[in-house]
C-alpha cells in the first residue's frame, strides 16, 4: 500500500512538474513571439541632436579615369605563385587560371559599359540610424487591370551584392514577358547590406544580422509599405528571417533559398546518427538522405573544409581584409573560389573551377568591382564578426521561432543541405518546401528562373488562403 501511495505520489509529481514546464514554455513563447526592433545609431562620432533627414535620393553608380588607371596600374604589377601540378581548385582558386582572369580584366572587360548596366535599373540612397543605405527599386513596368504590385525585399549575402539580383529582377517585375504566370507581379527592393557596395559601413561596433533587419524594416515603411514579402539567402536567409521575426504583421510571406538551424536539439544530434537507417522516424526524404548521408563527408568534413574563411571572418577580418582591399587580384581571387566551390563543389577538380559554367566572367569581375570601386570588402567580413562573436546559439533571435508563412527553395549544390523536418522547428509555417532540381548558392544569379518560378508560387499560395491574416 506504501509502495502504491509512493508511486502515486511520485506520479503525481511528473505530472506537476510536466504541467509546469508545458505552462512554462507555453507563455514564454507567447511572451517572446517578436524580436524588438533594434535601435541604433552607426553614424560618426556622436549622434547629433536634430532629427534625422528622411529624404530619399537618386543615386547612379559613377567611375572616374582615376579609379581606371589606378586598376589597371594594380593590375600590371600583380604578382602570381605557381600552382601545384594537378592541384585544380583544392587548394584554393588556381593562379593559372587567375592569370586568364587577369588578363580578361584588363584587355577585354568594360567597366564603363557594366556602369551603364548597373544603372539600367533606378537606385536610391537614405539615411538611417545615422548611415546611408543604398537600395535598387524597380516597379512593373506594366499592371494588368485591377491588378496592384506586391512589394518584394531582396537580400544578398557575402561574397556576393546587389547586382545578383539583376537577371531575376526582370522575371519578377513582368512575369509575362518571360513566359511566366502573371497572376502576382512585383515591386522589388534590393538594398546593399551596410558595410556591402555602396551602402555605408557602420562606423560602431556591435552592427549585426538584427540591426540590418532593423534598417531595412525602416527603409520599407520609409518607403510607405506596411505589407511586404522578403526574399533571401546567405546573409539574406538571416536578416529576413529577423525582419520575420520583429514585424510578423508586416511580412506577408518569408521565402528563403537557403535555411539554417543554428539552435541544434538532442533530436537532431539523433537523427545525424540514425537519419540514415530510420529516415521516416525524422521526417526524412529519400533526397535528404541523399544530400546528407553519410553525414561525416557531405555534413561535418565538408563544413570544416570549406568554413576557414568564416572562421578568420569571425575572429580577425581587418587583418586578412587589408590585403584584399589593396590588391584587387587578390580580392578577385578571394570571391571568385567562393563562386567556384559553393556553386559545385565537384568543381574544385576543374583547373579554372567551374566559373564559367554557370557565371560569365563580365557577371563575376562586375560584382568584384562593387567590392573594389566602394572599398568595402573589410567591411563586409566584419559582419562575420558581429554576427559569431558571442557565439552560436546566445542571441535571442535564434531561440525566437517564426510565424510568418515560409517557402523554403533547397538547391541541391548548397554547401549544407537543411532538411525540412529540421527547418520546421525554427519556421514553424512552412507552407512550400521545394527540392530543386540544380543549383547551388548563387540561386538568383545561377538559376533566376528556377527561383522566380518558386517565389512565385509561393506568394501564389499565401495571397490564395490569405494566410498572414491567419497569424
Amino acid at each position: 500500500e506504501f509502495c502504491c501511495s509512493l508511486a502515486g505520489i511520485m506520479l503525481l509529481a511528473v505530472f506537476l512538474v510536466l504541467g509546469t514546464v508545458i505552462i512554462y514554455f507555453l507563455l514564454s513563447k507567447k511572451k517572446e513571439e517578436t524580436l524588438p526592433v533594434k535601435e541604433g545609431w552607426w553614424g560618426k562620432g556622436q549622434k547629433p541632436d536634430t532629427e534625422e533627414e528622411t529624404a530619399i535620393r537618386p543615386f547612379k553608380v559613377e567611375t572616374t579615369e582615376e579609379e581606371l588607371s589606378d586598376l589597371f596600374r594594380r593590375l600590371d604589377q600583380a604578382r602570381f605563385t605557381e600552382p601545384l601540378e594537378n592541384s585544380c581548385f583544392h587548394y584554393g582558386i588556381n593562379s593559372v587560371y587567375l592569370r586568364k582572369v587577369v588578363s580578361y580584366w584588363k584587355n577585354q572587360f568594360n567597366w564603363k559599359k557594366q556602369v551603364e548596366v548597373l544603372n539600367k535599373y533606378p537606385q536610391f540612397k537614405t539615411k538611417i540610424q545615422g548611415i546611408d543605405i543604398h537600395f535598387v527599386h524597380v516597379k512593373p513596368p506594366r499592371l494588368p487591370e485591377g491588378q496592384s504590385a506586391k512589394p518584394l525585399l531582396m537580400v544578398h549575402g557575402w561574397p556576393g551584392s546587389f547586382y545578383e539580383f539583376y537577371k531575376i529582377i526582370p522575371l519578377l517585375t513582368d512575369p509575362a514577358s518571360h513566359g511566366l504566370s502573371d497572376e502576382h507581379i512585383f515591386e522589388v527592393i534590393c538594398p546593399s547590406i551596410p558595410g556591402y557596395g555602396f551602402s555605408e559601413a557602420p562606423h560602431k561596433k556591435g552592427f549585426n544580422s538584427v540591426s540590418a533587419a532593423s534598417i531595412f524594416y525602416k527603409l520599407m515603411l520609409r518607403l510607405g509599405f506596411s505589407e511586404f514579402y522578403t526574399q533571401g539567402g546567405d546573409w539574406g536567409w538571416l536578416i529576413c528571417t529577423n525582419l520575420a521575426q520583429i514585424a510578423p504583421s508586416h511580412v506577408k510571406g518569408l521565402h528563403l533559398n537557403l535555411a539554417s538551424v543554428t539552435n541544434m536539439g538532442f533530436i537532431h544530434l539523433l537523427s545525424i546518427l540514425l537519419g540514415r537507417y530510420l529516415p521516416g522516424l525524422f521526417g526524412f526524404q529519400d533526397e535528404d538522405v541523399r544530400r546528407m548521408f553519410p553525414f561525416l563527408k557531405k555534413g561535418l568534413y565538408r563544413i570544416l573544409s570549406e568554413s576557414g574563411y568564416a572562421h578568420i571572418q569571425a575572429t580577425k577580418p581587418d587583418t586578412v581584409g587589408c590585403g584584399l582591399n589593396d590588391s584587387p587580384v587578390g580580392l578577385a581571387a578571394y570571391i571568385l573560389e567562393k563562386f567556384s566551390t559553393w556553386t559545385d563543389l565537384e568543381f574544385r577538380n576543374l583547373e579554372d573551377g567551374g566559373l564559367e559554367r554557370k557565371f560569365n566572367l563580365d557577371d563575376l569581375l562586375t560584382n568584384i568591382m562593387i567590392y573594389w570601386v566602394s572599398g568595402c570588402m573589410v567591411s563586409s567580413m566584419r559582419f562575420y564578426k558581429e554576427n559569431l562573436q558571442k557565439g552560436i546559439g546566445t542571441q535571442k533571435h535564434e531561440r525566437l521561432t517564426v510565424q510568418v508563412p515560409t517557402g523554403i527553395a533547397s538547391f541541391p549544390n548548397e554547401v549544407m543541405h537543411t532538411p525540412q523536418a529540421w527547418a520546421q522547428k525554427k519556421y514553424t509555417n512552412i507552407i512550400s518546401f521545394h527540392f530543386m532540381p540544380r543549383g547551388g548558392h548563387f540561386a538568383a544569379l545561377e538559376e533566376p528562373e528556377l527561383l522566380a518560378e518558386d517565389i512565385l508560387q509561393f506568394v501564389g499560395k499565401v495571397e490564395k488562403e490569405q494566410l498572414w491574416r491567419k497569424k
